[in-house]
């Protein structure tokens, strides 16, 4: 199969991911031995001094999530105390209403050897608030977001599958608001779903901002008179850029943290891989930029061309071999609209949506959510299963500086689990509340 090389703009620099390695080493012993672990000081030291040095690149994610790591650092180091972070609560629609309550009990659960303490401002937003009001993102959210917050948590949001005029999604309103660029999605089961049963150990990285997801679209009329919808499709080199940068630094963060474990509990063995789904063969413009734009990342960057491996996947035949050998993938990045079908698809591998956590990610703001819908049928029963919303949680923790209570919150959900306390959705009759209970006790 050929698939065609398009010529990107190679002239212009490609901002290197900084200090890489410091920023992998702090991950690793935060996670290994908590954040306040005076062992990590000398981590902390070298990525203080690798940012300091005038060629570090300032703008990027590689640069954003190493001064949350710093900012993080500092107030332990210094001996401030516990860290009070501020976040935004989004509800929204459906069991919204339900799951985000039971995330934050989970993070006021945490104990105090964390040294992390929040406080919680309510958003509004949603489709019910557009039928209430008029309008589904108000613009007070936006500003308290944006100069009140630390990051995020959204619930879920009920968009109408047909046009209403007005209503515009809130969510992807947000992503576009705080450029929130990347949604990422740790797809993770000591046992898949699957014939052979292997665990699997995924991160699916999805770019936010474009594709077909600008939403410009028109309806005009053919020759004999029938209707013709035309969508199209965006892709720019920055946005690949940032989302193929996000991908190999994630790749080596997960590896650093890995290395911490035993072999016998690591689920990936070897290099971090990062795959590229695309379907330049016949999109062979728009995937094609997408395509050739990360792989240009990769072939500029020592480190990455060192420590992680790069393959290519079709989007029809990555769908059948996730679902067939979920083990052979680490790190995917994909264009919005393959990331969005991937990443629920491969809820399926775990057993539930209810299960499966993502992050809308910027370099500046991060946002948690739960990768299911608003699921109004089950709404105020008590069946909605919190455990994306608390993986969520968790996952913001992370991508803020904060791998340790994060840790700490991934090992009482796993433990929960292994328990066999679970909502309906995977088969039990526990309620939403005994599920959260049952995760902050693990958690004392």
């Amino acid at each position: 199969m050929h698939i065609k090389r398009l010529k990107i703009n190679r002239k212009k620099p490609v901002p290197v991911t900084p200090c890489t390695v410091e920023m992998a080493a702090v991950v690793s012993c935060w996670a290994s031995v908590g954040i306040d672990n005076p062992t990590c000081t000398r981590a902390v030291q070298s990525l203080t001094t690798c940012m300091a040095q005038p060629t570090a690149t300032t703008t990027g994610f590689g640069a954003s999530f190493s001064r949350r790591l710093l900012t993080a650092a500092t107030s332990h180091n210094n001996g401030n105390g516990a860290n009070t972070l501020t976040f935004g609560l989004i509800p929204a629609d459906g069991i919204g209403r339900e799951v985000i309550p039971a995330a934050r009990q989970v993070l006021e659960a945490l104990p105090s050897q964390y040294q992390v303490k929040f406080n919680f401002v309510h958003c509004d937003a949603g489709f019910e608030h557009f039928q209430k009001t008029g309008t589904a993102l108000p613009q007070e959210t936006i500003e308290t977001l944006r100069n009140d917050c630390d990051g995020a948590l959204f619930g879920a949001v009920s968009s109408p599958s047909h046009k209403v005029a007005g209503y515009s999604s809130p969510i992807v309103a947000l992503r576009k608001h705080l450029d929130l660029y990347a949604n990422v999605r740790p797809v993770v089961a000591q046992q898949s779903k699957t014939a052979s049963g292997q665990p699997v150990d995924m991160l699916i990285i999805r770019e936010n901002t474009e594709c077909l997801y600008i939403k410009k679209e028109t309806q005009t009329k053919a020759e004999d008179g029938s209707a013709v919808a035309i969508a199209e499709r965006r892709i720019t080199e920055h946005a690949s850029r940032r989302a193929g940068e996000m991908a190999f630094q994630m790749a080596l963060n997960r590896h650093s943290v890995r290395e911490k474990r035993s072999p016998g509990q690591r689920m990936w063995k070897g290099l971090p891989k990062v795959t590229i789904v695309h379907k330049s063969n016949v999109l062979s413009i728009t995937d094609g930029l997408w395509r050739e734009t990360i792989r240009h990342v990769y072939d500029t960057n020592a480190t990455y061309r060192k420590n992680v491996l790069l393959e290519e996947q079709l989007v029809d035949s990555m769908v059948y071999r996730m679902f067939r050998e979920p083990e052979v993938f680490d790190v995917v990045v994909a264009p919005n609209l393959y990331g969005d079908i991937l990443s629920d698809g491969a809820a399926a591998l775990v057993g539930s949506l209810g299960l499966v956590p993502s992050a809308n990610v910027g370099d500046t703001f991060v946002m948690g959510e739960p990768v299911h819908g608003s699921a109004p049928d089950i709404m105020g029963q008590q069946k909605a299963n919190p455990v994306a919303a608390i993986r969520s949680a968790a996952l913001l923790l992370e991508n803020i500086g904060f791998p340790a209570p994060a840790l700490a919150i991934y090992t009482a959900v796993d433990d929960v689990l292994a328990e066999g306390l679970v909502t309906p959705d995977l088969g039990g009759k526990a309620t939403t509340q005994e599920v959260t209970d049952a995760i902050c006790k693990q958690l004392s």
